[in-house]
């Protein structure tokens, strides 16, 4: 949420911001309007206070008197408080200096791109033909089994997830790599290689909540259980960024990077219609994700930092991707700057979303009651990113598209030969492609 004090002094500047991001500037208005009279309940309750306080031992009955009127006062005070709150929690954040100002995601910007689209001799197909022809990926079990938007991973596409998996953790915990991309951001800047996590799939919903992933609207989208009162995350990150809530970290310990694996749960209910083919929209999939907390000048250089990584794994996999500065209107709602990564799939000849960088400033800490202990001994709230580093699905869908062969088979990346035992993947069992050295 926003801090408090921004929305009394620059009011206008916030409902400029959150206009741009299709939001409602009226809410600053309402907010203003209850927080005014909260303030005034809450003078009312320390005058009270400070009368009663004054008053000798002998005086009970108008000690009783006053006692009655701060207990109704702070029940009016509770019920203010709760109505601010709701307000504030449906502003969003304000988007960053240099965001692109547009409607939509018609509207994003290219930042830069990288690598060529490959230029086939056969008219190349799209990644279910071909997983469906390798025995690799099955929606039609899937179906029958949970429904639409599942799907099974088979054979060498399940080798090759798990080849990803192992690849990703070895570079983020590899000291040299880090500190080299570190190093190209700022002199000096943090080598902090990024500890690895399993989270739980599961979250309360208060938890949820105060990261900023619960908020009204927002509910559609969630997988609920009502016995155990429990929602299912939608990415790893809504597991990691809570970590260290209602705790004050030491400057010292800063940044603290994560990486964490998980499955991942999805409703898309606004999605009806739209890429029910294979395996890009699905309700369960599974991502690696990038969660960093840093000291609040840092943040900025985080999420270039957290780019970097990001285009470090595209490049070595070689697949063609642009670098894309996500506009006003199409940016989540605890976002001051978002930037996307859209890899080439040849099977729609056109770039589609596989990554998201997303910087919170510190509008999910605020929340989360998670801050920092200064050197010079002031305590203020961390500045938190999170980022995809691959959504495994969407990356299986680039790697099949882009190195598909005329003969059906589809060959593998280099970087991932020795993870998955592969180098190329042909209609055979996983133990005859191992046994083949394929």
């Amino acid at each position: 949420m926003l801090d408090v004090n921004l929305l009394r002094e620059k009011p206008e500047e916030v409902k400029k911001g959150i206009a741009d991001k299709g939001a409602d500037p009226k809410l600053v208005d309402d907010f203003l309007a209850i927080d005014k009279a909260w303030k005034e309940v809450l003078l009312e309750v320390e005058n009270i206070r400070a009368q009663h306080k004054k008053l000798g031992k002998e005086d009970k009955e108008k000690g009783r008197a006053l006692k009655e009127e701060v207990k109704q006062r702070e029940a009016k005070l509770a019920e203010l408080e709760e109505k601010r709150s709701a307000v504030l929690f449906r502003i969003p954040n304000v988007p960053d200096a240099d965001v692109p100002v547009g409607k939509d995601e018609s509207e994003n910007v290219v930042m830069r791109k990288w690598g060529i689209p490959p230029a086939f001799d056969f008219t190349p197909k799209d990644h279910l033909a071909i997983g469906e022809a390798l025995g690799i990926i099955d929606v039609q079990t899937a179906g029958k089994v949970s429904g639409s938007r599942f799907s099974y991973l088979k054979g060498a596409a399940a080798l090759m997830e798990f080849a990803i998996i192992r690849y990703v953790f070895d570079v983020l915990t590899d000291s040299k790599i880090i500190g080299e991309l570190a190093q190209k951001i700022e002199k000096k800047y943090s080598v902090t290689p990024f500890t690895p996590v399993v989270p739980p799939v599961m979250i309360r919903p208060e938890v949820f909540k105060r990261m900023a992933r619960l908020d009204p609207g927002q509910e559609d989208e969630r997988y609920y259980l009502p016995k155990d009162d429990l929602y299912l995350v939608g990415s790893a990150e809504h597991a990691m960024g809570p970590m260290h809530m209602d705790e004050t970290l030491s400057e010292e310990k800063l940044p603290l990077r994560y990486a964490g694996f998980s499955t991942s749960f999805r409703r898309e209910a606004g999605s009806y219609g739209k890429d029910v083919k294979g395996i890009l929209r699905s309700h369960q999939f599974d991502k690696i994700e990038i969660e960093s907390f840093t000291v609040p000048e840092h943040s900025r250089k985080e999420q270039d930092f957290i780019v970097s990584i990001q285009e470090y794994f595209m490049q070595a996999l070689k697949l063609p991707y642009q670098v894309v500065a996500i506009c006003t209107g199409d940016m989540g709602s605890p976002d001051a700057r978002q930037i996307d990564i859209e890899t080439w799939m040849p099977g729609e000849g056109r770039y589609r979303e596989t990554h998201t960088s997303d910087m919170m400033t510190d509008y999910q800490s605020r929340r989360l009651a998670t801050r920092v202990k200064r050197k010079n001994g002031n305590t203020e709230l961390v500045h938190m990113n999170d980022a995809t580093v691959f959504a495994i699905g969407r990356i299986l869908i680039a790697i099949i598209e882009n190195y598909q062969q005329a003969d059906g088979s589809v060959a593998v990346p280099k970087a991932l030969q020795k993870y998955s035992g592969l180098k190329v993947i042909k209609k055979i069992s996983p133990r005859a492609a191992y046994a083949s050295g394929l």
